[in-house]
C-alpha cells in the first residue's frame, strides 16, 4: 500500500466567519492557523486554504455527466462508505442544499461509487465520493 501523504488545496472566499462557520461546524473540518485574509483547515486530515477575496468570480463552466450538470472546477475527498453515509446525513441535518443530491453511480458496474456534490458559502463545488472497494477507484 502506499504511503499517501495529504494533499494540499487554496480557494476563494468570500467571508471568512460564514467560511469557518461551514467547514468546522458543518463539514467537522478543525481550524488550524488563519490570518486577516485566510484560514487552514483540517478536512480529513488534508490541508484546505480558505483565502478571502474581493471579487466575486464568474460561474462555473459545467459537464453533462449521467443527466446532471457537473461542476467542472470541484474538488473533495473520497472517503470510507460510513464516512460518507455520515456526511450526507449530517449536510441533510444542516439544510446544505445539494447540487447533485448523494447518490450510487455505476451502481452494479466497475467503479461504483458514492458521490455528491454541493456548494459552500462561497459557491465553491465540492464532491465527496465512497467506493465499498477502493480497488474501484481507478478501475476501468
Amino acid at each position: 500500500m502506499n504511503n499517501i501523504r495529504p494533499f494540499h488545496v487554496a480557494f476563494p472566499v468570500y467571508d471568512l466567519e460564514t467560511t469557518r462557520k461551514f467547514y468546522a461546524e458543518i463539514l467537522g473540518c478543525k481550524v488550524g492557523r488563519s490570518a486577516e485574509r485566510w484560514i487552514d483547515f483540517d478536512l480529513y486530515s488534508h490541508q484546505i486554504s480558505a483565502h478571502l477575496v474581493d471579487k466575486k468570480r464568474e460561474a462555473s463552466p459545467t459537464n453533462h455527466v449521467d443527466g446532471k450538470d457537473v461542476p467542472v472546477l470541484h474538488w473533495g475527498v473520497i472517503l470510507s462508505m460510513e464516512q460518507w453515509e455520515e456526511l450526507a446525513e449530517r449536510l441533510k441535518t444542516s439544510r446544505v442544499k445539494f447540487i447533485i443530491d448523494p447518490y450510487i453511480r455505476f451502481k452494479g458496474e466497475i467503479g461504483e461509487q458514492a458521490t455528491m456534490f454541493f456548494l459552500d458559502p462561497s459557491g465553491n463545488a465540492l464532491e465527496f465520493k465512497a467506493f465499498r472497494n477502493d480497488a474501484s477507484i481507478f478501475a476501468t
